[in-house]
């Protein structure tokens, strides 16, 4: 058996910059974390002659072809596995809320297939891999900072390159700045779920129209690189995430709606300092800064929604359980 553990991850700027509609004309670049919140994929031989799949529903293929889960499909077309296994799927939290949930999946699926036919790979050809099949083979109108996100782990700043190639960029960030941060975030749960394809379908066709806003987003990603590197400047890094989601919102695209306006103006009031909607936009989790001593106000002034707990992942995806075959 092969378990591997792949984090989810926090975009704090730079998001929609990783689209190609947007980098081919200039680099794209986002500021991006990985979380200390993740998805398990558990791989293991079968004795009966098929394929069995269990995540929010079940199903059994008696082939790779027939599969309907299409990101398992994929990823094991991909790596060459077609034989008969159990695979399972847990993730720390639902999809759609933000958190770059399937690129991490088809990381740790990818991470999970490589290693139970014995192979180790780099992070760099787990995220160009799940590019390949989220984007080139499936169609997703996804961009690439996810895959990136999973794999590394850790701070990253994140560019996009107009040849597709992608540069990560380890943050050096001291670890009582990262300790400041954890206790002054809030990541509460909109309690709406909804598809990104939609909102970053739209958002790719209208990229020519708002280039000069996108650029704008592409580089706070810099500027806010600059406010957590070192020592850290907990109060610069709020003010940028207000602007950054002041210039997300205007974009449009469905990426905020009233009730999502509501909450920002709400928990402003309530002592935020800065924050945004994680994701695509249009529901998900609400990424806050704020001192701690507002905390309880803040959730008192949105309604008491359920939150994430979260910390920061250094290590990105890896292998953490093999169980050799007999």
């Amino acid at each position: 058996m092969i378990i591997s553990q792949t984090p989810y991850r926090v975009s704090l700027a730079g998001g929609g910059t990783d689209l190609p509609a947007f980098y081919r004309h200039d680099f794209g670049a986002v500021l991006s974390m990985a979380v200390t919140r993740h998805m398990y994929v558990t791989v293991h031989g079968r004795f009966e002659p098929n394929i069995r799949v269990a995540y929010s529903t079940t199903e059994t293929a008696d082939s790779v072809k027939t599969l309907q889960h299409e990101l398992v499909r994929e990823a094991m077309r991909l790596t060459g596995l077609d034989e008969s296994l159990e695979i399972t799927t847990i993730g720390d939290v639902p999809g759609g809320t933000g958190m770059g949930s399937s690129s991490s999946l088809t990381v740790g699926l990818l991470n999970a297939f490589h290693a139970y036919q014995g192979r180790v790979v780099s992070r760099e050809q787990l995220a160009e891999q799940s590019c390949h099949v989220e984007i080139d083979v499936l169609g997703k109108p996804i961009g690439r900072q996810d895959q990136y996100a999973a794999a590394f782990g850790g701070v990253n700043y994140i560019r996009f390159n107009a040849d597709h190639s992608v540069d990560v960029t380890p943050v050096p960030c001291d670890p009582g700045f990262i300790a400041e941060l954890e206790q002054h975030t809030l990541l509460l749960y909109t309690d709406q779920q909804r598809s990104a394809d939609a909102i970053l379908q739209k958002q790719s066709d209208g990229t020519a129209d708002r280039l000069t806003v996108l650029t704008q987003m592409r580089d706070l990603a810099a500027d806010m690189r600059n406010a957590v590197s070192g020592s850290g400047d907990l109060a610069e890094l709020a003010r940028l995430l207000h602007e950054g989601w002041l210039l997300k919102r205007s974009l449009g695209f469905g990426i905020s709606g009233q009730m999502i306006d509501d909450w920002y103006e709400a928990a402003r009031n309530a002592g935020a300092l800065g924050g945004k909607l994680l994701g695509a936009g249009g529901g998900g989790f609400m990424l806050l800064v704020a001192p701690p001593e507002t905390h309880d106000a803040i959730r008192d002034a949105v309604g008491r929604p359920r939150e994430l707990e979260f910390g920061i992942d250094r290590s990105g995806s890896r292998i953490i359980f093999i169980s050799e075959r007999h």
